[in-house]
């Protein structure tokens, strides 16, 4: 009798995958939903040049500092969300990374109808905070 009861109940060698499956597309549709909204930068339609790239650390991504044409600036460091701030408090969050990383990059990128002064002033600003080295970023020119 103790052998008939082991051959019926034989240990199940299958996996159920309906729970997995459940789980995937749960998660699928909620990187569907936050993509969208994961935007870090500051929409402004620049200047295009015949420039070449910057060779940009993976390591240490650059400083963001877009000026729109209302003057109002905004920040971003690393893979942050873009914040507007004040030239002091500008002053203060860059000065305080360039003293901690003097080799830091900072990029000034601005729309191509802000006033030339406004840039200039964001390029001060960064000048007082003790950056070294600051570059303009624009768009590549369209071949085609």
């Amino acid at each position: 009798m103790t052998d008939s009861i082991r051959k019926r109940r034989r240990p199940m060698s299958e996996i159920n995958v309906v729970p997995y499956i459940d789980v995937m597309l749960v998660l699928l549709v909620i990187f569907m939903i936050t993509a969208p909204l994961l935007n870090l930068g500051v929409e402004v339609d620049l200047p295009e040049a015949d420039a070449e790239a910057m060779d940009i650390n993976e390591q240490e991504l650059p400083l963001i500092i877009t000026v729109l044409e209302n003057g109002q600036l905004f920040f971003n460091a690393a893979n942050e969300k873009a914040q507007l701030i004040d030239e002091d408090t500008l002053l203060q969050k860059v000065g305080a990374i360039v003293r901690r990383n003097p080799e830091v990059q900072v990029l000034v990128g601005g729309d191509q109808s802000v006033d030339y002064g406004r840039i200039y002033n964001a390029m001060v600003l960064l000048q007082k905070a003790g950056v070294s080295k600051v570059g303009l970023m624009s768009d590549p020119v369209d071949s085609g």
